[in-house]
């Protein structure tokens, strides 16, 4: 089964009219992209990842998540922790139990 990647952007609502979402500046223009690549956790927040996680068991996905840091505002250790930190708050580690109540 394929390994599914953690990754994280940030859209920036006051450059998508300007740029569009395509947007094709370089990478380190932060400041001008309409997006940027993020540490997960710092483009979407717990609600958007626990909606990813879920359905990813949904669809019996159980495998490894990796997590892909192309952050340009963090050093790749620092991301890389805060990436880890936040996924053990989001990501279902446990099988289900039976159904009691149906």
């Amino acid at each position: 089964m394929k390994i599914r990647d953690a990754k994280d952007c940030k859209l920036d609502h006051r450059n998508i009219p300007v740029n569009g979402v395509l947007d094709g500046k370089r990478y380190t223009d932060e400041l001008h992209r309409s997006w940027i690549f993020r540490t997960v956790g710092y483009g979407n927040g717990q609600s958007q990842w626990k909606d990813i996680m879920s359905n990813l068991r949904l669809v019996g996905y159980d495998h490894v998540v990796s997590i892909e840091h192309e952050d340009s505002l963090m050093s790749s250790e620092e991301g890389l922790k805060k990436a880890f930190q936040f996924l053990k708050g989001v990501v279902i580690t446990e099988e289900p139990g039976e159904a009691y109540w149906a």
